[in-house]
């Protein structure tokens, strides 16, 4: 499968410890503008959307039929409502979520970036809340960018009670300017005071804990470059650094490599991409601030997204442009993140509820998000108890469109496998082995993730004290 690596980055003291990464980085590695494709047939993005769609239909037609039977005698125990609630959100809506990603996937070609001749100046904003242990390896790893453009970093400590901001002083670089906000104001008002002091038409938002891979700036801005005219913002591609600490990084490092990973490039191939994440992504500045820059809540770059898409404009995806994140450590960590991030999701659509009627491919996606939560609660009350109810001989709920995903799930892991290794294998990585984190989060990823979606989603309904949980 994978092939085992010892992470390295042999520029200095400073080490690269990554997930699925980084050993015997090739040499004269392609530049963004020396890619090159063959020639396909071409087939047009809506083109590709109804095969993918009538793939996945066919599919769920498929497993309806063999079920039949097992939905009927179920609906007699518990009534018809109730069945098709339970195996809708269990096994019906999952086969058509996955059929859509494989087909799509398949259908993926991405489009070149084009040749660029001179890169155009970028200011990148980092908004650094207590990151005196990872701050300097973040600005080390821009600074070593090759990018011919000017760069502009604004590192914006937002009320640091550590040495941080001490930190960024001893650089002492030209290209880093320290703004220190005295109180933590959170990281959407970080982001906003770097944004009213960038001198550059184009942003780029980066974590204080990201490292940027080589020519990461390169990949990001060229995509940026290369689509269409409506684009206005990039979200990168992120990948775990952190992946050896503990089981519930191993999981992650999967959970980013394999299923963010898949949604994005699905998302961008319908020119729909929800979410232009803080950790790693372009956006052109003025908009930005004709939105109203960075909203004051838990999930500010969903909701800057949202508003993007509300206005017509198009979010592409970097699927190349690789940075290295440090995620959570810990279960209760990684909780109070993906609370977090459901609860941005309904933060969106309650900020911007117009955008169910923005009439364009990607509304399925915002559509599929709302579904969400029927998904996680299906799983919990009736997917668990009935594999639980299984191994002591009763089948009730666990029934045929139940083993039918097994194949599906199989199918369409290897695929997202083989396409992100040919990915990692054309920017020089290799993909580290870890089989432990694959099972586990092919296994029991829903069950961790799950019970924190639905706090997230319960926190934005009944209103409850936002905070961002991690630090």
């Amino acid at each position: 499968m994978a092939e085992d690596i010892t992470s390295t980055y042999n520029t200095s003291k400073d080490v690269l410890t990554s997930p699925l990464i980084i050993d015997n980085l090739l040499p004269n590695l392609p530049s963004p503008q020396m890619i090159r494709h063959p020639r396909k047939m071409y087939i047009p993005v809506l083109g590709k959307f109804m095969l993918a769609q009538l793939g996945s239909l066919l599919w769920v037609a498929f497993s309806l039929y063999i079920a039949l039977p097992w939905i009927i005698n179920l609906s007699s125990v518990f009534g018809l409502a109730l069945t098709l609630f339970a195996i809708g959100g269990m096994a019906i809506l999952p086969g058509y979520i996955s059929g859509l990603i494989l087909f799509s996937l398949m259908l993926d070609h991405r489009p070149k970036i084009l040749s660029i001749e001179e890169y155009p100046p970028i200011s990148i904003l980092i908004a650094a809340y207590n990151e005196e242990k990872a701050i300097v390896d973040t600005l080390h790893s821009i600074l070593r960018q090759v990018y011919s453009g000017a760069i502009e970093i604004i590192v914006i400590d937002d009320g640091s009670k550590d040495n941080t901001a001490d930190m960024v002083r001893r650089l002492d670089d030209p290209k880093v300017h320290l703004i220190i906000q005295p109180r933590n104001g959170g990281k959407a008002s970080a982001l906003n005071t770097g944004l009213e002091n960038a001198a550059h038409a184009i942003i780029i938002t980066i974590d204080a804990d990201t490292y940027l891979y080589q020519d990461a700036l390169q990949y990001i801005v060229g995509r940026y470059l290369s689509d269409p005219e409506n684009t206005v913002a990039i979200a990168g591609a992120i990948a775990v650094r952190n992946s050896r600490i503990s089981w519930v990084t191993r999981v992650q490092e999967w959970d980013y490599f394999h299923g963010i990973a898949a949604v994005k490039r699905v998302q961008s191939l319908y020119q729909g991409t929800l979410v232009a994440q803080g950790a790693f992504s372009l956006y052109e500045r003025d908009v930005v601030r004709a939105l109203g820059g960075w909203p004051p809540c838990v999930g500010e770059d969903i909701v800057l997204s949202w508003a993007m898409l509300k206005k017509g404009y198009r979010i592409g995806y970097a699927e190349n442009a690789v940075v290295f994140t440090n995620v959570p450590e810990t279960y209760n960590q990684l909780f109070l993140q993906r609370r977090r991030w459901a609860r941005g999701m309904f933060e969106a659509l309650r900020a911007h509820p117009s955008i169910l009627l923005t009439r364009r491919i990607s509304l399925q996606f915002v559509l599929l998000n709302m579904l969400f939560p029927w998904l996680d609660i299906s799983y919990l009350l009736f997917f668990i108890p009935g594999i639980i109810a299984a191994f002591f001989g009763i089948f009730l709920l666990a029934g045929p469109i139940t083993l039918f995903l097994i194949p599906l799930g199989i199918v369409n892991n290897a695929i997202i496998y083989m396409v992100q290794r040919k990915m990692f294998r054309e920017r020089g990585l290799k993909v580290r082995k870890n089989l432990r984190g694959f099972f586990m989060y092919a296994l029991f990823s829903q069950l961790i993730m799950a019970p924190a979606s639905l706090a997230g989603y319960a926190s934005e309904l009944f209103r409850l004290s936002k905070t961002w949980g991690t630090k």
